[in-house]
């Protein structure tokens, strides 16, 4: 059978909201990829565009499904600048590696290594290797708020310690929490697709031991597990939404890393931090996106 190609181009920033929202439509999922030459290197960079790729059959959905990612393209190109939604037709035997050859080993943080399962990559000494096929709906690492989270858990996780991922997508934040020395990891989020995807990578990676995914998110409880660190890459206002119920399975000597969090909504999670009794201990920056670290018992930075 015959598939549809439809690509669009987009900064870093947009490329994963783009893949979330062609992922509901394609088959196999959405694609984000780069053009990497040896004179560029084989690190990403932020600075030069992506394409974001979706398949679709040719069945009688076809029409459906085209009619929705032609939607939230124009959506999206209402809110930031992408180029124009590109259509082609391609032979089954096309689709199959049509992608494969743009996508390349990403490096983040100090010691992090994302890779899709079909490179070979030999890991520098301490370097952690995540395997992570494209087609994820968030976390792929191409994201800010991805990337920030990874260089922090590289710098708090302590070997041993039990971790709380709020919001889990990909499950990349769970994946190198346990690399990173984790015991356990409590992996979570409300999105069916996510949690599926979740496990899935964490199944690839061999961790079913350390890692459990569920559908589910964080409330306050009559007697909270607690955790030595909670993760939560979502966005500032569920943050906030959230902060009870988060600090309530914090350990008192915890910490707590925020991203997601846009620079003009940094106030509200710092607000509602505050009302928790929590002290900004770190926050980092790129682009317009922060991760703030949070300690019940910490010194402020001012």
């Amino acid at each position: 059978m015959n598939v549809v190609e439809l690509a669009i181009r987009a900064d870093a920033e947009a490329a994963e909201a783009l893949a979330a929202a062609f992922n509901e439509y394609a088959y196999g999922g959405a694609v984000i990829e780069q053009v990497v030459t040896p004179e560029q290197g084989e690190a990403l960079d932020a600075a030069r565009p992506f394409t974001v790729r979706a398949f679709l059959l040719q069945d009688e959905t076809l029409a459906d499904k085209r009619r929705a990612i032609e939607r939230a393209a124009w959506a999206f190109s209402m809110l930031r600048p992408v180029g124009e939604l590109e259509v082609r037709e391609l032979a089954a035997q096309d689709y199959a590696n049509a992608w494969k050859k743009f996508y390349t080993i990403l490096h983040v943080g100090a010691r992090t290594v994302i890779k899709p399962s079909w490179l070979e990559y030999t890991p520098q000494r301490d370097e952690i290797v995540i395997e992570l096929d494209p087609g994820m709906a968030f976390g792929t690492g191409l994201h800010p708020t991805t990337r920030l989270c990874l260089a922090a858990l590289e710098k708090y996780v302590s070997p041993g310690v039990e971790i709380l991922d709020v919001g889990t997508g990909s499950g990349i934040l769970a994946i190198d929490a346990a690399k990173l020395g984790a015991r356990w990891v409590d992996a979570r989020d409300i999105d069916p697709i996510a949690a599926e995807t979740a496990q899935k990578n964490v199944a690839a990676s061999g961790l079913g031991d350390v890692i459990q995914v569920t559908r589910s998110s964080v409330t306050l409880e009559p007697q909270p597990h607690l955790y030595g660190m909670v993760a939560a890459n979502i966005f500032a206002d569920t943050i906030a939404e959230l902060a009870p119920a988060i600090v309530q399975h914090l350990k008192r000597d915890g910490v707590f890393i925020a991203s997601g969090i846009l620079v003009e909504r940094a106030q509200l999670v710092e607000n509602a931090m505050r009302a928790q009794n929590m002290t900004l201990v770190e926050k980092q920056q790129e682009d317009d996106w922060l991760v703030m670290v949070y300690k019940s018992d910490g010194r402020g930075v001012g």
